[in-house]
């Protein structure tokens, strides 16, 4: 059993029809955890994970994705305005590098620079508490992450369709 690491468009080819995909929002204290549906059209919240070890954390990671059974994972990359990978970039790859050999999932990774703070002012928009924009920020974050990665799946999809529609010696 070990994981690899993919792109989005590898992810288009080899998925089943039908299967969910896990978004994951990773940060220092905690691990927001997203689902798609089994159409891969919408990223819902799903759940927060405190960290507290790694073991444990995988654990807790792997039992909730196989509850929900699913076909593979996109993380978020934080990475620096100008495209650079700083010190949190750096550790996601660290965590998925200790993930890959725990899991039989292939993972790949998205841009999630400003997606905490578009979550952040959607719920600030929304008048929500202080308290509970901590509560809800991340795994809102990875729902966010993983919304992204659905729409570029679904655009890599209808781009080869439409290529695959064109007449011979015509693109």
């Amino acid at each position: 059993m070990t994981g690899r690491v993919a792109e989005l468009a590898e992810l288009a080819e080899e998925l089943p029809e039908t299967a969910a995909i896990a978004g994951l929002d990773l940060g220092t204290k905690t691990i927001g955890v997203a689902i798609s549906d089994l159409g891969r059209r919408m990223a819902s919240p799903l759940k927060l994970i405190e960290r507290k070890k790694f073991t444990l954390d995988v654990e807790a990671l792997m039992a909730l994705l196989g509850e929900r059974q699913a076909a593979a994972i996109v993380i978020g990359l934080p990475l620096n305005m100008d495209g650079s990978e700083g010190p949190r970039a750096q550790a996601t790859r660290a965590f998925v590098r200790n993930l890959l050999p725990k899991i039989d999932l292939p993972v790949a990774f998205w841009d999630e620079r400003l997606s905490t703070v578009a979550v952040t002012r959607t719920l600030l928009e929304a008048d929500t508490s202080r308290k509970r924009r901590a509560e809800l920020v991340d795994k809102m974050a990875a729902a966010f992450i993983l919304q992204g990665a659905l729409d570029r799946l679904r655009k890599i999809e209808q781009d080869r369709e439409d290529e695959a529609d064109q007449p011979l010696g015509q693109t």
